[in-house]
């Protein structure tokens, strides 16, 4: 992608360009897949860990990114579609591997959505699928 692409993205969200937001956004987009703190740190080999983490909050408050806690211990991030405002609307299932360690976003499958008892308000749902991905899939079967 062309860095008017990520420049667009930020301008969206009202997030001024920084050369830290563009990397960081440049790398969550080419992963193409959700990505940790520690993912991050990796790949932004020159980028220190408090950076990239205040980089994530501020993507995080403007509905640029959304945040996966798919039961690893470790927050998962990954780039927002264009028409999300991150209400319990948008959410969708996410699916992790429990050989590669890594999370998918299945934004064509929406959250199942639960009928609460009157006087409880719903503001988030973490629905994770967990198995094992076609590409860890793939490699077991080479093996036998």
């Amino acid at each position: 992608m062309e860095e008017n692409t990520y420049l667009a993205l930020l301008a969206k969200r009202e997030i001024q360009p920084t050369a830290i937001r563009l990397l960081v956004l440049k790398a969550m987009m080419q992963a193409g897949r959700s990505v940790s703190l520690a993912d991050l740190e990796d790949m932004l080999d020159t980028v220190d860990r408090s950076s990239i983490f205040r980089t994530l909050t501020l993507f995080l408050s403007h509905h640029l990114i959304h945040s996966i806690d798919d039961g690893t211990g470790a927050f998962k991030y990954a780039v927002c579609s264009p028409s999300c405002s991150c209400d319990v609307n948008d959410l969708h299932t996410h699916f992790h591997c429990e050989k590669c360690n890594r999370t998918f976003c299945f934004t064509n499958i929406p959250t199942p959505m639960v009928k609460l008892p009157e006087g409880f308000s719903l503001h988030s749902i973490n629905y994770v699928l967990k198995g094992i991905c076609p590409d860890c899939a793939a490699k077991e079967h080479q093996k036998h």
